[in-house]
């Protein structure tokens, strides 16, 4: 959709090369063709990568910020942080600010161990042990394996590498769902979080009021002769280099804006244009057609459930029972903090004011009323109205 309109701007406002190639002239930020290893040591930190196998064998590749920039010689064990991104993105969305706007940085700065993992189905995560991702099978998954089987696996992965039993877990978006997700249905899992951080908190879904959200009014059999069964919005380089030229643009990133502004809400003003073709760099990665799907029938629901397979037999033969079951957030006992935007489109104040009642041990609430859904990761001011918050509560509940 995204590449759609952006490559349509390329032939209304870009100009031809002798070769016939649209050509916009600005220099492109040197991380927009960087992985998430090279993002990370290219701000001078240090870098780990790890492949993480799930118990259904899907291959997930993680990243460590073991230390900040200065303390390289101190010793100890370090609390340790996990990061969750959202739908249709990858782990570097908590380090694409500069490093003193970066939630990533700031963390190991702050004396904590960053772990960052990626969905199943995004770029660095389309991999497994028996699957090929032409198989329709490959992509018969949700959020609700990720939180699962991703989330279970690599929380497992870092308790065994770091020696340290319990972590600090923060989620934007449908991270915060694969969050509420396993601490509600997962107590073993639950018991190794310290405190769960939630920005833009995605359990209810009935009043999102984005123009994109009328895809979800689609039938299912519509919607998938549009999108397929399989993936969607898998990673595209040629339209991606399009998207990046036209954003780094100083006429046309205000088009890139506008699309940011209608799937998110308004405040393109606490947004840095400069950074704006990173931002699209790692954006769309991908994901399954069965995620969206998932995530439609969460739309105007009144109830936060498991996939619906379709039918009482096949959700019989999936969960034992006619109808999925219920995620009940009142049975998740973790400390949890959330933030929400005034101005967030996507998952509207009204939709964290059904869901709030829910959580029981809910330690802390901030609805930042000019913010919009993409402002927890890229917002201007993020440091210090959201960040410095989050680090001074991991020490309170250290």
């Amino acid at each position: 959709m995204m590449w759609l309109l952006l490559a349509t701007t390329c032939l209304i406002c870009g100009t031809l090369n002798g070769d016939g190639v649209f050509q916009l002239q600005n220099e492109v930020n040197p991380e927009v063709w960087m992985n998430i290893s090279e993002i990370i040591t290219y701000n001078g930190y240090p870098s780990e990568e790890y492949d993480v196998i799930t118990e259904d064998g899907y291959i997930l590749s993680v990243n460590r910020i073991p230390h900040g920039r200065k303390d390289a010689g101190s010793t100890g064990p370090r609390p340790v942080v996990y990061l969750q991104h959202a739908l249709f993105a990858d782990n570097a969305v908590w380090l694409e600010n500069f490093a003193n706007g970066s939630l990533g940085f700031l963390l190991a700065d702050a004396g904590y161990d960053v772990w960052m993992g990626n969905s199943r189905g995004n770029t660095w995560s389309r991999r497994h042990k028996t699957l090929s991702v032409s198989e329709e099978e490959f992509w018969a998954f949700s959020f609700a394996e990720m939180a699962k089987y991703d989330l279970s696996g690599i929380i497992d992965f870092i308790v065994n590498k770091t020696g340290e039993e319990k972590l600090y877990f923060v989620g934007h978006s449908l991270g915060t769902t694969i969050g509420f997700v396993a601490f509600s249905t997962m107590p073993e899992l639950e018991q190794r979080i310290k405190m769960n951080f939630a920005l833009g908190p995605m359990a209810s879904f009935k009043y999102p009021t984005g123009v994109f959200t009328s895809f979800f009014l689609l039938p299912d059999s519509l919607f998938k002769a549009m999108f397929g069964t399989k993936g969607l919005l898998l990673e595209d380089e040629k339209g991606k280099l399009t998207s990046v030229k036209i954003c780094n643009n100083k006429v046309l990133w205000v088009i890139c804006s506008l699309f940011l502004s209608s799937w998110a809400g308004s405040n393109m003003k606490n947004m840095n244009v400069s950074r704006m073709d990173v931002y699209v760099s790692h954006a769309p990665t991908g994901s399954s057609v069965q995620n969206l799907l998932h995530i439609k029938q969460m739309y105007g629901a009144d109830e936060f459930r498991a996939y619906d397979w379709g039918s009482e037999a096949e959700n019989m033969h999936h969960y034992n029972q006619s109808q999925p079951p219920l995620y009940d957030l009142t049975a998740m006992k973790v400390p949890t903090a959330i933030w929400a935007g005034g101005h967030d489109v996507l998952v509207t104040p009204k939709d964290v004011a059904r869901m709030l009642p829910q959580i029981r041990n809910l330690s802390y609430f901030n609805l930042l009323p000019d913010w919009n859904h993409f402002d927890f990761i890229w917002g201007l001011d993020a440091g210090q109205r959201v960040y410095s918050k989050i680090i001074a509560l991991m020490k309170e509940y250290s």
